[in-house]
């Protein structure tokens, strides 16, 4: 490997510990698409959706709620939604499993129930539960996809929502239901509003990994193109400066 190019040597750095075959094979995928001077971007393309026609009615003085998303790869989702304006955290995690398997080897065994996830943090008044659910349906996966995303396959991948109460419930049924009935997507949404058991934050070096590793091959080829989408098609709701993950959240 001492003729690969830097940004491919550099995904060395990961832990030991997080190296699954999805890591390797992604690495040298990475590897022959850069050496190749074909760089391909994300078969998730972007797709352009209506608002949620029923949405969240902010009460006064909340300032702070969280919602809970699966959508493949946490590491793209937490990217995405650390560009949007009015979030004040994005916490990459487990969702849908126990406690006591809420962890990056197991899950990706894809036999525990749970689903890699971001907890987003955020102000309502700024940003409505059903807008983010519009950037997450239009951005930041593909919401037809069943049991994987990209590269990815297996139910740790699986898109889903999981609502924090039973207003963000009504919401997700309704806008699944309402993007199904617009046909705004050639296959059926495969999306599923989950109950919410628990979400259990992910290793430190998960966390803000896009942020942290620009030129590593899987961000490049699958989840910076979700950047650039979401400042293309939600200009006002897009900042050039990420919030981090803080590290007191995981």
């Amino acid at each position: 490997m001492d003729n690969l190019p830097t940004k491919i040597k550099q995904a060395t750095a990961i832990p030991s510990s997080s190296w699954s075959k999805r890591l390797r094979s992604v690495l040298w995928l990475g590897a022959a698409v850069l050496l190749s001077q074909n760089l391909a971007f994300s078969s998730e393309a972007a797709k352009v959706v209506p608002a949620p026609v029923s949405d969240e009615q902010v009460a006064a003085g909340t300032h702070s709620e969280t919602a809970v998303l699966a959508g493949g790869c946490f590491w793209g989702v937490q990217g995405v939604f650390q560009h949007v304006r009015g979030v004040t955290n994005v916490v990459s995690g487990y969702s849908g499993g126990s406690r006591d398997t809420a962890q990056y080897n197991r899950v990706s065994d894809g036999d525990t129930g749970h689903a890699e996830s971001v907890q987003i943090t955020y102000d309502p008044t700024q940003v409505t539960y059903g807008k983010l659910l519009q950037i997450f349906f239009s951005v930041a996966h593909d919401p037809t996809e069943l049991n994987r995303q990209g590269p990815d396959s297996g139910t740790q991948y699986r898109s889903a929502v999981f609502p924090a109460n039973d207003m963000q419930r009504k919401v997700a049924q309704a806008y699944v239901a309402q993007l199904d009935h617009s046909k705004v997507f050639s296959n059926v949404v495969a999306t599923k509003v989950e109950p919410l058991r628990g979400f259990y934050p992910a290793e430190s070096y998960h966390q803000n990994f896009l942020t942290r590793n620009p030129s590593y091959p899987y961000i490049v080829i699958n989840d910076l193109p979700k950047i650039d989408d979401l400042k293309r098609l939600f200009p006002d709701m897009y900042r050039a400066q990420p919030v981090l993950a803080k590290a007191e959240s995981y």
